[in-house]
């Protein structure tokens, strides 16, 4: 049986590469021995009638906000059948802003789908540079580009983590982690970046512990860039879980 990795509107949400973290949760698979592909489901075509094993949105520029938003709603539906029957959701940038409940933009108000909780909200300066990220998978490495916080001040939500180095939320920490939903500000591909993020994803997915998806020469490669942009930036890096 193939699993395939739903990746939502990439002509809207690809900007940094984010759509392309399916791809990489479909490699992961594949090393794990098990049939994989990606699935693209365009704006303005209908949900699947396939489960999917794993849904990406990415990041687009605002100015594809409302247009995203829109694809978002047709499909709706189906989206929260999915969610409530645990496939796992990465969000990247706009695309978690959209899942969230409204969007500040120019002096205006964006509803989102409200799908997680909290709210985005400008930042005094635009954030861009290097984001480290300390979470229960370890120091997640990548690099922000936005111009809004995600609020997370709902009682008991919970983030991705704490920040070490940059902005991410603007409050100290950085992203959500709400139920099988991950959303970060975080680009690179995170997924393709930060491999033990991608394990968890993966391990949702298809049901198994984390160990069972094993490290590849590719998970090698990212790690060292990520030691070597901790030492760069004088950040210590926890232990991963």
């Amino acid at each position: 049986m193939t699993a395939y990795m739903l990746q939502l509107f990439p002509e809207l949400t690809n900007v940094n590469g984010d759509a392309e973290n399916a791809l990489v949760l479909a490699q992961r698979a594949r090393w794990s021995d098990i049939d994989a592909e990606v699935v693209a489901l365009h704006a303005g075509e209908s949900a699947p009638a396939i489960t999917p094993a794993a849904i990406v949105l990415g990041s687009g520029v605002d100015s594809s906000l409302a247009r995203t938003r829109d694809a978002l709603g047709q499909i709706v539906g189906a989206l929260g059948d999915w969610i409530a029957d645990g496939v796992p959701v990465l969000a990247v940038g706009t695309g978690m802003e959209l899942l969230g409940r409204s969007i500040a933009l120019d002096g205006e108000t964006i509803q989102g789908l409200g799908a997680i909780p909290g709210t985005s909200i400008p930042l005094e300066n635009r954030a861009t540079g290097e984001l480290v990220v300390h979470s229960p998978w370890g120091a997640l490495v990548g690099y922000e580009n936005h111009a809004r916080g995600y609020d997370t001040r709902d009682p008991g939500i919970t983030t991705l983590g704490g920040v070490g180095h940059g902005i991410g939320n603007g409050d100290g920490s950085e992203g959500i982690h709400s139920g099988f939903i991950f959303g970060t500000h975080l680009h690179g591909p995170v997924l393709a970046r930060n491999p033990t993020l991608a394990i968890a994803i993966s391990a949702l997915a298809f049901g198994e512990a984390e160990d069972v998806y094993g490290r590849s020469r590719a998970d090698g490669i990212a790690d060292t860039i990520n030691a070597d942009a901790l030492r760069r930036l004088g950040v210590a890096a926890p232990g991963a879980r």
